[in-house]
């Protein structure tokens, strides 16, 4: 008898042991507040799926809220959510929230898609920078074509516009793009089991739904109140994971983990608004521009190079690892040009800042190869401006310095007459005899002063007798 119950409450500690680890299994969440999707959010979403699938988490929540963003971004962010080894739970949140653009693509391609009241999703057709009008490859193109009139000098001659339009037609690009964008989110509702033909109208004709709309078109799954009611809706539902294993969810009680972004990853967020972007690219452009036009004032290059790069990374048209790489690189040659060039330290500055930025952008680079820890960023750039800060000092001073040889180490030093100068002796300067000229006698001995030196002969005042 004894040995049964000893078995019976074994087995009932082991259960309730499974039990808890089971439940403590963490839910992450992620939190995308009104922020366009660019390459600092597809790595802040790529960062948090990896997370999650490491610590073998329930599911991915991302509560979402953005306008739309970049198609580039967005279809790296799509590419690992279709792949996760996590279930990911797209939230379209809080009240008055959008998934507008690229949410649309994001939400239908998460295994559970949920909207809270008072939400909206839709408009996902592609646009260029500025909505209308030229699109980047074509204002790229045409900065190029302008520098080459430039440098031809055809500027002065005037030349049509014609000269300097892109090769392949615009309307045919856009909807090359269009189509290409189209079969696309067809896919990915298919896949999940969403609405196919909305997907389309959504991306061909820019229309939008409710929460309520969407629940009856089948493009979401849940409408939920908050999170808490949102956690018991999709507890117990089950997914179907990329490698073909089915998943039930148990979110009942959860473990919430909220994955915040970093630091760096808002101050690169910062410059990586499209409208910030743009602008960083008009004054790269102009800034380069200026150096060519009036070369040598250093400062218009150098921030116009900075600025062309951040906008490359904003615009997603350069990888943000390449992007700190340059921007280190750029550091490095500004320091060396400090050396050889008189910036009045605008080229160390320079060099600073580029060094500082290119290094941001490799703390928690997705490429461990590009990695970089923050605690060793900050002393090697330090030390590295005292380095060029002392050695700037220093070959300014060499420069202010009064010569010790030539004609300019000898005026305003002082010797001993060897002879009676009248007017013409000899003197002793730094241990070497000189024949002397002065214009009232000197005895020998008298401590005298060159004030000049013409021909191998030194001019010469008495200072003091013997």
């Amino acid at each position: 008898m004894k040995h049964i119950l000893f078995t019976l409450l074994f087995i009932v500690v082991f259960v309730s042991v499974s039990v808890a680890e089971e439940a403590s299994r963490p839910v992450y969440v992620i939190q995308i507040d009104d922020k366009i999707i660019n390459p600092i959010i597809q790595e802040y979403i790529t960062s948090a799926i990896q997370e999650a699938e490491a610590k073998n988490a329930e599911c991915l929540i991302i509560e979402l809220d953005t306008p739309g963003g970049l198609l580039t971004s967005t279809r790296t962010i799509v590419k690992e959510i279709m792949n996760a080894h996590v279930p990911i739970v797209t939230y379209i949140t809080p009240s008055g929230s959008r998934a507008g653009s690229a949410g649309v693509f994001i939400t239908l391609a998460s295994h559970i898609a949920a909207m809270a009241p008072s939400t909206n999703i839709g408009a996902a057709h592609p646009v260029n920078l500025e909505g209308k009008g030229k699109s980047i490859s074509e204002i790229v193109y045409r900065i190029i074509k302008y520098l080459e009139h430039k440098k031809d000098g055809t500027e002065k001659q005037g030349h049509d516009d014609k000269d300097i339009e892109p090769e392949e037609d615009s309307e045919i690009l856009s909807e090359k793009i269009l189509n290409d964008t189209v079969a696309w989110v067809k896919t990915i509702a298919r896949n999940r089991g969403r609405n196919v033909e909305w997907a389309e109208d959504a991306v061909r004709k820019s229309i939008s739904q409710t929460e309520k709309e969407a629940i009856d078109l089948s493009i979401i799954d849940i409408i939920a109140q908050d999170s808490n009611k949102l956690l018991e809706q999709i507890n117990g539902k089950s997914v179907t994971l990329s490698n073909g294993t089915t998943k039930t969810l148990n979110c009942s009680p959860a473990d919430i983990h909220y994955v915040k972004l970093s630091t760096r990853q808002k101050i690169l967020l910062a410059i990586s608004h499209p409208n910030i972007a743009y602008i960083l690219m008009m004054l790269g452009f102009y800034g380069l521009l200026f150096e060519i036009t009036h070369p040598g004032i250093g400062f218009p290059g150098i921030a116009g190079a900075m600025c062309l790069i951040l906008a490359f990374v904003a615009l997603s048209t350069l990888p943000i690892n390449y992007a700190g790489l340059l921007l280190i690189i750029l550091g490095i040659i500004l320091f060396i040009a400090e050396l050889n060039v008189v910036s009045y330290g605008l080229l160390t500055l320079g060099g600073l800042v580029s060094m500082f930025l290119g290094s941001l952008m490799l703390i928690d680079s997705p490429y461990s190869l590009m990695r970089v820890s923050l605690e060793i960023i900050f002393p090697l750039v330090l030390s590295t401006a005292a380095i060029i800060v002392f050695l700037v000092g220093a070959v300014i001073k060499a420069h202010r310095g009064k010569s010790l040889v030539g004609k300019e180490g000898l005026i305003g030093a002082t010797g001993i007459a060897e002879s009676v100068i009248d007017p013409v002796g000899t003197v002793t300067i730094h241990g070497e005899i000189w024949q002397a000229r002065s214009k009232q006698p000197i005895d020998k001995g008298d401590t005298v002063k060159i004030m000049d030196v013409k021909h191998l002969e030194l001019f010469v005042e008495r200072t003091r007798t013997h």
